[in-house]
């Protein structure tokens, strides 16, 4: 299991994201985080995905960031560096979006996007 508590997270939330986040968590017993990651599917070609973790599983980077616990899984890691999570409420929705560099392009729907994985070098290189 890899952390991220010093110098560099591969991601961060927004005041909004980690606000929500923290509020749905505080309903759950047994939710020690956020599990996130990516996986193949929709118009666009990936999907992220988001779920409670009970605990971290053998590889996930977890990061801390305003007071919230995120596990990402290993295979998305590089999808996901440098992303910042926000949640957005609108008059007809409210949601958590992804905010990620690695994002070329996104379906209509804004359900599934297409992403390039990051340069492993420079995640070696950040994480020193």
């Amino acid at each position: 299991m890899t952390t991220s508590a010093s110098k560099f997270k591969v991601m961060t939330l927004t005041d909004a994201a980690a606000t929500r986040a923290k509020a749905i968590m505080a309903g759950k017993d047994g939710v020690v985080g956020l599990k996130l990651g990516v996986k193949n599917g929709g118009c666009a070609g990936m999907e992220y995905t988001m779920d409670w973790a009970s605990e971290a599983a053998p590889g996930d980077e977890i990061v801390e960031d305003k007071g919230v616990k995120i596990l990402i899984e290993p295979k998305a890691v590089l999808f996901l560096l440098g992303t910042q999570m926000d949640y957005e409420v609108d008059k007809l929705s409210a949601k958590f979006v992804f905010n990620n560099p690695n994002q070329s392009s996104a379906c209509g729907c804004g359900e599934s996007v297409t992403l390039t994985e990051a340069d492993p070098a420079a995640l070696a290189a950040i994480k020193g």
